[in-house]
């Protein structure tokens, strides 16, 4: 099942509507980080939520999210581009708590207190950077606080992750409505509503429902016209050469005491958890390059 995103508007309705499947990515970003359940489901979360918001950019602009507070987890930091590429990682991936409800406790392993940063890449002279407080809820809705008050649009996300017995995720999966200008009232309370009384998300998607049969259910007799689909997958921006290039960035005197005392360099990055490994060799080599 490859993963991809929708994304359709009900013109009349005054309704923009995304849904996706993140099971792919949200594995592979497991693995990568070799997390424990309670982390599995909040990174897995973290990324179906940047993919959402992902799919809202323009060309070349990026988004990165960021859920911080006093928890054992420490945080949650996720990117996406325009492209539905998107990566990310949690500060603690031994988190394992107890089922809250018989849910991972996602607030629980935040903590109570902490903060959600958004940081958009417009393609301008500075960053756009929007941070509001953690209300110590489940992701979904610390998404949709952000998305009425910072962004001021009246907006609702819905999110799923289904994991099995060993923590494993079997499908991952997320959705977001938006009012569109002029804003009918309550028109997306009314969707909202009408989510609350379809099973959760992570079951539909379990069940076998697509993204597109979501929408239709959520939508009911609502017509609307699907704009766009796209593939989404985890894939991260680093290489050798880049990292070739942030070593040397820290000049000979630093390389010359990594050859001295580690006899060569290990760089880890911290978005895919992929291994750069540089030899005295490599390293006498780039000290030669900046001489």
């Amino acid at each position: 099942m490859t993963d991809y995103l929708i994304r359709v508007i009900a013109k009349e309705a005054g309704l923009r509507g995304l849904a996706c499947f993140t099971t792919e990515l949200t594995q592979e970003a497991a693995q990568r980080h070799e997390t424990k359940p309670t982390a599995t489901v909040a990174l897995a979360e973290g990324l179906t939520g940047v993919a959402l918001l992902g799919a809202l950019l323009k060309v070349r602009q990026r988004v990165a999210i960021k859920f911080e507070g006093n928890g054992p987890l420490q945080k949650i930091l996720a990117e996406s581009n325009a492209y539905g590429k998107v990566r990310g990682y949690v500060g603690n991936p031994d988190v394992e708590l107890p089922l809250q409800h018989g849910v991972p406790n996602i607030a629980g392993a935040l903590g109570n207190v902490g903060l959600l940063t958004v940081v958009k890449d417009l393609r301008l002279k500075e960053l756009a950077e929007s941070v509001v407080p953690l209300a110590a809820e489940p992701l979904e809705k610390e998404l949709t606080y952000y998305l009425s008050q910072s962004e001021q649009i009246p907006s609702f996300v819905n999110m799923g992750v289904y994991a099995n017995d060993d923590g494993e995720i079997e499908v991952a999966g997320g959705l977001l409505i938006q009012a569109l200008p002029p804003y009918q009232d309550n028109i997306v309370a009314r969707l909202q509503d009408r989510m609350e009384e379809l099973p959760p998300l992570a079951e539909l998607f379990h069940a076998g429902e697509k993204p597109e049969s979501v929408l239709e259910k959520l939508f009911e007799s609502i017509e609307y016209d699907i704009l766009e689909k796209r593939d989404l997958l985890f894939q991260c921006g680093c290489s050798r050469e880049r990292t070739e290039q942030a070593l040397i960035s820290l000049g000979v005197e630093e390389l010359e005491h990594m050859l001295e005392n580690e006899g060569g360099a290990e760089v880890d990055c911290h978005f895919c958890h992929e291994h750069y490994f540089f030899t005295s060799e490599d390293l006498e080599g780039l000290i030669a390059e900046l001489e």
